[in-house]
This record gives C-alpha cells, structure tokens and sequence, in this order.
C-alpha cells in the first residue's frame, strides 16, 4: 500500500503532471476569452515585461492594501503577493465567477481574498474586509468595451477609494482609458511595454496628496 501511494505521489510530481499544472491557467484564461470577449482585453495573458513594468513603481515596503480589478487566472496576482508584505493584503474583484473560483482554490495565501463583484463598488468591498483605503489600485479591465457610464463611474470610485497619495496602475491597449481617469487624477503618466503582444500602455494615475480622506 505505501509503495502505490509513493508512486501516486511521484506522478502527482512528475514531469507531466508539473506540465499539466503549467498549462492550467493559459487553458482557464482562453476558455473565458471564448466566453466573454468583450470583457478581457487580449487572447494571450499579459508577458513577464508587462508585469514587471507595471509594477515597478509600487513601495512594497508601505503597502498594507493592493487591490485588483479583473485578475483573471492571476498573472499579475502572484507577482503582487510575492513583493507584498506579509502583513499586507490583495483583494481582487472580477465579475466573472469562474475566474474568481479558479484563484480561491489556486492561491492559498491568507494575505488573498478573491471577491465576486464589480469594481464599482470598491469602496464597499474594500469597507467589507476592514479598510477604509487602499495604497494602490491596478486595472487591466478593458474600458474601451465596457457599458457606457460604467468605466467613468469605475475611475470615480477608484479614486474616492485610494489614499492621498495612492496610485492607479492600468494597462491598455488603447488610450481610451485617459480621458476617464483625468477628470479624476490631475496627475497622470502615460508609457508604453513593447515586449508584449501586443504592446500595452501602462497609465499612473496619482491621487493628490493634499486632498482630504474619502468619505
């Protein structure tokens, strides 16, 4: 018996098994790409480069709530996790329920809360899980496609959401996106990650630090 559970254990580890696993998050990303088009940005997940740049600008070491609207199979999810602090926390909202339950079984990490809902209603969430504020919110929903009013309410709420000082990270493919988030953010940078398909815009919109705490 305990010869059959130790080979059990080896193919559970093996090299076609680790392969499997690998594979898992491209095949859960596509089949919902298949599913709701409109409502993920690309076909294929974003690239390590993109990743990368678009958290360079984060301070990790003051970090104490992250959150993430539209994490999808969580190639940017498990970036965050591992920079955060351990006494830090990453909430992540999407609307797609089968993205949502992919994380909560795939991510076992009590810094991480995967939430079913929208993110317009950040605030509320974020109240829910005992914060008034978040340090940083990131974003690669795809505002060119979602329903009107809905993308200018989305950057409305961010902002109320974020500290004096908090930043919003988005990724796009277009730059749709600026003319929603500046009637909120007087401060917003633009730049583009080439090493991507396809290339991405990356915004920094940041919240003033003289503005007093939301409501």
């Amino acid at each position: 018996m305990a010869t059959v559970q130790l080979k059990k254990l080896q193919k559970s580890h093996g090299p076609v098994a680790r392969a499997f696993r690998a594979l898992r998050p491209s095949a859960t990303f596509f089949r919902q790409f298949l599913k709701h088009p409109a409502m993920i940005g690309s076909i294929i997940p974003s690239s390590p480069s993109l990743v990368k740049s678009v958290l360079e600008p984060v301070d990790w070491s003051t970090t104490r709530l992250f959150v993430e609207y539209g994490p999808g199979v969580g190639t940017f999810t498990r970036p965050i996790l591992d920079r955060m602090r351990s006494d830090a926390m990453l909430i992540a909202i999407d609307t797609n329920a089968d993205f949502v339950r992919y994380l909560s079984a795939d991510i076992a990490d009590h810094r991480f809360r995967a939430v079913h809902g929208s993110a317009a209603d950040v605030r509320r969430i974020i109240a829910e899980h005992g914060f008034s504020q978040a340090d940083y919110i990131l974003s690669g929903l795809p505002f060119s496609t979602l329903p009107e009013g809905v993308g200018a309410a989305i950057s409305a709420e961010t902002h109320a959401a974020l500290r004096p000082g908090g930043t919003f990270l988005v990724y796009q493919y277009s730059r749709f996106v600026e003319k929603l988030l500046t009637p909120n953010f007087s401060n917003v940078e633009h730049a583009v990650e080439w090493l991507n398909i396809p290339p991405c815009r990356m915004f920094k919109a940041r919240k003033d630090e003289s503005l007093a705490q939301a409501a």
